[in-house]
């Protein structure tokens, strides 16, 4: 590159041109005392850099942290070492509010087509660029704290009635985080069951159909409409208006459907999650759906129909289903405990008890038999449809079951139940296995706690944990 003596050297006199070198790596030098300054010129601008670092204990990072220089900053002291062939030491030892090249004399090059300038500039952007960057990625990290202080901060003081609060997990999915699920409901086999479903479909029409009166004149929403088994039964029912909301494919086929039994002039299908659409009118008057899942809560359903319920419903509305429960009770099944659990113990002769840590955890749906029950059921959590809030749909509750030889149910209005002990439907019973059976006796009361949380990751799954006779597990349902 160059060669620089200090103030009182001579040898820098004689500056060399380099312009017209051909060669891709090079030693420039002169004749000079101890004091001279240069720079191995090569392309790498990195490699010009350690050498100076190391030959000369010149750090020319540091001198443009040092003096804050920008791009014309660091021109000028390229030019000006050049120009005033000044050493590394006393470059180094410039005190920050001393810098001898601010004249503008300096932006005029010392060196035509100056290699070491050119190298050095396009370091020196790029360090500008990344301390730039780290400076505004430092920016907006903290502002994002700032916001995350002052969302939890309403969150917290929000009122948790109905139509305040967050929008809820499930609300703030992208498209394409929650694409699985609406997936599943694209496929018709789905369908198919849920309309087999006659316990399932039946309580809904029965409903609707015994309740002319609720639906007379009105404007119903159905919340994941599907093939639209729901939205016809209102038409039919008496609304003078329905709007069906899906996100999955199958509402072209519910489409089709609806036109298929002439009742397109009142009910209208839209394809899209229900927090992003626009609906044709302000206010509805009811909103209905189907939003069940397993253990109830599963699939967080019921979310979306808060947030339509809390955007949509007019004064006075109401949301059918109105209310739900979930209840527990405790099951004696020594055939299902041996087949699922204790087979690890001894499988082909090989221990794989270890397996129990993995298979327990997985909550099993499945059917019942009746005469497994050795509880009453016990109710563990209601829910009023037209009042809750997200926040209750996460909770804690202590319980108490009786143990029994059997037990009944029975109901005195038009709703289903999913429990064991009558027809069974495509939800099925939640089975939450224990490692270890635990002994009881007819008469005995058997005390424990429930806490049902959303999967943070998944907000569509759940975590429930037992705290039960000096045990806790807790099982995820996904």
């Amino acid at each position: 590159m160059a060669e620089y003596t200090d103030h009182d050297g001579g040898a820098g006199d004689d500056v060399p041109d380099l312009s017209d070198s051909d060669n891709e790596e090079q030693w420039q030098w002169m004749e000079a005392n101890d004091n001279i300054f240069f720079f191995k010129m090569s392309n790498s601008g990195p490699e010009t850099l350690q050498h100076c670092l190391v030959e000369h204990q010149v750090d020319l990072v540091e001198v443009v942290k040092k003096h804050k220089l920008d791009d014309y900053g660091y021109i000028k002291m390229i030019n000006y070492i050049r120009t005033e062939k000044c050493s590394g030491q006393s470059l180094s030892t410039l005190p920050e509010c001393s810098i001898p090249w601010e004249s503008d004399e300096y932006m005029r090059p010392a060196l035509q087509d100056d290699p070491l300038l050119q190298i050095g500039t396009g370091f020196h952007c790029s360090t500008q660029r990344a301390q730039r960057t780290e400076e505004a990625l430092a920016r907006a990290m903290d502002d994002l704290h700032k916001l995350k202080l002052l969302a939890q901060g309403l969150v917290l003081n929000a009122d948790v009635g109905r139509g305040t609060g967050s929008l809820g997990a499930v609300a703030e999915l992208r498209e394409d985080e929650d694409e699985a699920y609406f997936s599943s409901y694209g496929h018709y086999s789905i369908h198919e069951e849920m309309l087999k479903d006659k316990v399932r479909t039946e309580s809904y029409r029965d409903f609707m159909y015994l309740n002319p009166e609720v639906f007379k004149d009105k404007v119903v929403l159905d919340v994941g409409c599907g093939t639209g088994i729901l939205s016809m039964f209102a038409a039919r029912a008496g609304a003078k208006m329905v709007i069906g909301v899906d996100q999955s494919e199958i509402i072209y086929q519910a489409m089709d459907i609806v036109r298929s039994n002439q009742l397109q002039d009142r009910v209208t299908l839209i394809k899209g999650r229900i927090e992003e659409v626009k609906l044709p009118v302000e206010k509805v008057d009811i909103i209905i759906s189907e939003w069940m899942g397993y253990f109830l809560l599963f699939e967080s359903m019921l979310d979306s129909v808060l947030y339509a319920r809390d955007l949509y419903l007019a004064e006075g509305g109401s949301v059918y289903p109105d209310r739900c429960t979930i209840s527990l009770a405790a099951v004696g099944d020594t055939e299902k405990h041996q087949d699922r659990i204790a087979f690890w113990d001894d499988v082909y002769g090989f221990k794989m008890a270890c397996m129990k840590r993995a298979v327990v955890p997985e909550a099993v749906v499945q059917v019942l038999k009746p005469d497994t029950l050795i509880s009453q059921p016990a109710v563990i959590q209601g829910i009023d449809c037209n009042a809750v809030s997200l926040s209750e749909l996460e909770f804690a509750s202590d319980f108490c079951l009786k143990i029994t030889d059997s037990t009944d149910c029975t109901v005195s209005r038009v709703m289903f139940s999913t429990g064991p002990q009558v027809t069974k439907t495509h939800w099925k019973q939640t089975v939450f296995l224990l490692e270890n059976p635990i002994p009881v006796q007819a008469g005995e009361e058997l005390h424990g706690r429930i806490t049902v949380r959303k999967n943070k990751k998944d907000p569509r799954s759940l975590f429930i944990t037992f705290d039960l006779h000096d045990m806790k597990q807790t099982y995820s349902l996904q």
